[in-house]
């Protein structure tokens, strides 16, 4: 989707931009790759930068309860120093890297109701404006597809997934949010657990997966979440037994009861053979500021993406499949940008 404006700081007459991101999605840590496409106005202009900002919808618990707003997570100056003359057609070419940490919005193209966003800003004359916005699809790196594809062979069901404020304490986050993705549990699990939360943090050598558990309680002990960490590299994922290792972080996190302990180091390699991943006994919440009831509400704004039935497969079959999400990602910055204005 492609937002094209005036430059409003300079008024009716000046330039234009149109920023076009390239189709293919990009990936955590991987390029995003487009042009800026400016249309001169009816005077020359003088454009000292151009920069685009990586925006998100994250939601933010309080007292209060929870609210939603964007949150810009990366800039980049791809352009400028340039005369644009009147009427003139420019293209500025843009490679630039995305973080780590980026949120993924889609499994085999099909989107999980995550909204980001890349903005463009111009700087002309010492005016700034935020002249386009662009919708951004995240694709998942090879590990984070092989977990979520092996959640879904051993029949766990796409809930949501939604971008949290705050951070998750023991773990290397750097971005101010992180992304979770809620599953029903498989028919084997049903009984004790109400729904397991996947967290990705990935980095250049790796990535860290946050499983947390929302226990159900038995009939004199109540419920309580229980959380696990494990470290999985980049390298030779095709050659891993992924149903074996996740089914394994599954056991070890509904094993984990009231006893909670300080986390222990990062362990000796699971087993199945496999050198990719490391467990990490985290007990407890660990989740910095932030508190998992149990019973969440799910994205609001209409962005909620619908599971259907409990069985909703999460594999390869089909990818993760969502039901609908309702409303589109310029509805939402649009709306951000009028409270800005």
């Amino acid at each position: 989707m492609v937002f094209k404006r005036l430059l409003g700081a300079l008024g009716v007459g000046g330039p234009t931009v149109d920023t076009v991101l390239d189709p293919a999605p990009a990936r955590p840590g991987g390029t995003l790759t487009g042009q800026v496409r400016l249309q001169g106005g009816n005077a020359d202009f003088e454009i000292e930068h151009i920069t685009l900002e990586l925006v998100a919808r994250v939601e933010a618990e309080h007292e209060g309860g929870e609210s939603e707003g964007a949150v810009a997570f990366e800039r980049f100056t791809v352009g400028g120093g340039f005369r644009l003359a009147e009427g003139e057609q420019r293209e500025v070419p843009f490679s630039v890297t995305l973080p780590w940490e980026t949120p993924i919005t889609e499994l085999h193209g099909q989107g999980l109701g995550i909204v980001l966003g890349v903005r463009t800003e111009l700087s002309v004359a010492g005016a700034k404006d935020k002249g386009d916005l662009d919708q951004l699809n995240v694709a998942p790196l090879p590990a984070q597809e092989a977990v979520l594809e092996a959640l879904g062979g051993l029949g766990f069901g796409f809930r949501s997934a939604d971008l949290e404020y705050g951070r998750i304490g023991g773990t290397g986050q750097r971005l101010p949010f992180y992304q979770e993705i809620e599953l029903l549990p498989s028919p084997r699990y049903a009984q004790q657990v109400n729904e397991i939360e996947l967290t990705f943090l990935a980095n250049p050598g790796g990535m860290e997966v946050v499983l947390e558990a929302d226990k159900r309680g038995g009939f004199l002990s109540p419920g309580h979440d229980a959380l696990t960490r494990f470290n999985v590299s980049h390298e030779g994922v095709e050659h891993q037994d992924w149903p074996a290792i996740v089914e394994g972080w599954i056991g070890q996190l509904v094993e984990h009861r009231a006893s909670y302990g300080p986390p222990a180091g990062y362990g000796s390699p699971m087993g199945h053979g496999s050198p990719a991943a490391f467990g990490q006994g985290g007990h407890g919440h660990g989740h910095d500021g932030h508190h998992h009831d149990g019973h969440r509400s799910g994205p609001g704004m209409g962005t909620a993406v619908a599971a259907g039935a409990a069985g909703l497969a999460v594999g390869v079959v089909g990818g993760m499949v969502a039901g609908e999400v309702v409303d589109e990602v310029g509805d939402f910055f649009e709306g951000e940008e009028e409270e800005e204005g």
